[in-house]
């Protein structure tokens, strides 16, 4: 008797990984269902990458304000509303849900509302209904961690902060990872007064050393108070309503505290212990190259699984997924020379080895490093500067990272990585014509080692 299967496949979670891998898979002939609790889209597009850089937009206009006087423009009185901001982000996201919700249902993916619960190898129970499919692909996420401190539950996360009644006139970001640095950034560039406290010796752990350094300047300067080997012992309420913080250096008190202290996959209730899917000692779904899990019905991928946090890289991952499977067409993620940035202000731009990645690796590193102000700003008035840097392996002469701090650090990175990606030579960046008068084009005339 042949075994009844309601799917050939059944995502639970439809972020960024979850719908293309869905949207692939029904394209390539299969039978598709998504199973999402919340809204369409995932973390990216409802409460991370769209709404953080809508706020990133906004937060940038006071500044340029301000710049503008030196090129002529009258800035005499500038005001900012938090809720028209708040709530024309609200509206794009439900564009944006929209749109997921055709690109599921044009190739045939039914979409099933509610929490998905894994009863077994092959079976999903959602709510009442119980759905029996040949594989499963797990791409629930990651959810944030709070920190284990007295009163943290008074404090808000990522997921809402961009939706507060109100703009905080003070605010204490608690982490030192690339999601507390954009928002302490966002928030300052609003008119807040932030303050940022790392335990650690200097934020962003896991980039270029240098460009730590640079941007913990640059945003000083710009007014985000960073402190460093500094701790929150304790969170209360005040008697205003306000939130009070006992921190290493006395107590404080906020109009709130974000806690942006990590994310854990979020695997909650999700039934994996009728399965034989393992968690490795950070608690991340153990896959192999094909997104398998230890249980061979059961796939994982996306930021669930412990890699590239990111939305492009689970975009990539559903897409090898859903040509291994379905579509006749064995695939593999590349992970090598992945661009990512951190929308800071001013923003980083990054690809390939890090200085310290370089030489823990055995190359032998030439390093060149130019820091400039930009030319906007000589008229400008602001003293933001910008620093570019090259990691170039001594003997072969290929260029094994690019690191960038300063305006359009993303934009410019992105173009560096298809050039990484094929193996560039600093012979190679140093033959390309530069564009005059760019930023970028500093990256094509470094010739002088850093000393």
């Amino acid at each position: 008797m042949t075994e009844h299967f309601d799917y050939d496949l059944m995502v639970i979670g439809a972020g960024s990984g979850g719908v293309r891998a869905a949207r692939k898979s029904a394209e390539f002939g299969a039978r598709v269902a998504v199973v999402e609790e919340a809204a369409l889209g995932g973390t990216c597009v409802n409460v991370g990458c769209i709404p953080k850089k809508l706020y990133v937009y906004a937060s940038e206009y006071a500044a340029a304000w301000r710049e503008a006087q030196g090129f002529g423009w009258g800035a005499e009185r500038i005001t900012f509303d938090w809720a028209t901001l708040r709530d024309n982000k609200t509206n794009e996201i439900a564009r944006l849900n929209a749109i997921y919700q055709r690109l599921l249902e044009a190739p045939g993916v039914d979409i099933i509302e509610g929490h998905g619960v894994l009863a077994g190898p092959q079976e999903v129970v959602v709510g009442d209904s119980r759905y029996r499919a040949k594989k499963i692909l797990l791409a629930t996420g990651t959810w944030p961690a709070m920190p284990d401190i007295p009163g943290a539950e008074l404090a808000i996360t990522s997921n809402e902060i961009f939706d507060l009644p109100e703009l905080p006139k003070r605010l204490l970001i608690i982490g030192g990872g690339y999601i507390a640095t954009e928002f302490a950034s966002i928030f300052a560039g609003l008119g807040t007064e932030v303050v940022q406290s790392y335990r650690g010796e200097l934020f962003l752990r896991g980039f270029d050393r240098d460009i730590r350094l640079f941007l913990a300047e640059e945003m000083r300067k710009a007014g985000v108070d960073l402190r460093f080997d500094h701790h929150v012992t304790s969170i209360t309420s005040s008697a205003t309503g306000a939130v009070a913080a006992t921190l290493s250096d006395g107590e404080e008190v906020f109009d709130a505290v974000l806690c942006a202290t990590g994310r854990k996959p979020n695997i909650a209730n999700l039934g994996l212990d009728h399965t034989a899917v393992t968690l490795n000692e950070s608690g991340y779904l153990v896959v192999d190259e094909q997104f398998q899990t230890a249980e061979p019905s059961i796939y994982a991928l996306g930021d669930m699984t412990g890699g590239w946090e990111l939305t492009p890289v689970a975009i990539g991952e559903a897409m090898a997924f859903a040509q291994t499977q379905f579509g006749d067409t064995p695939s593999t993620m590349n992970y090598d020379n992945i661009p990512t940035a951190v929308f800071s202000q001013p923003p980083i731009g990054t690809v390939g080895l890090t200085e310290e990645e370089a030489e823990q690796r055995g190359h032998a590193v030439v390093v060149f490093e130019s820091s400039f102000r930009p030319l906007k700003h000589t008229v400008s008035g602001s003293e933001e500067r910008t620093l570019m840097k090259l990691v170039v392996d001594a003997e072969t002469d290929r260029v094994l990272g690019a690191h960038m701090v300063g305006s359009d650090a993303g934009e410019i990175c992105q173009g560096l990585g298809i050039a990484l990606k094929m193996g560039a030579t600093k012979a190679d960046f140093d033959q390309t014509v530069g564009i005059h008068p760019t930023a970028a084009e500093e990256f094509v005339t470094m010739r002088v080692p850093r000393g």
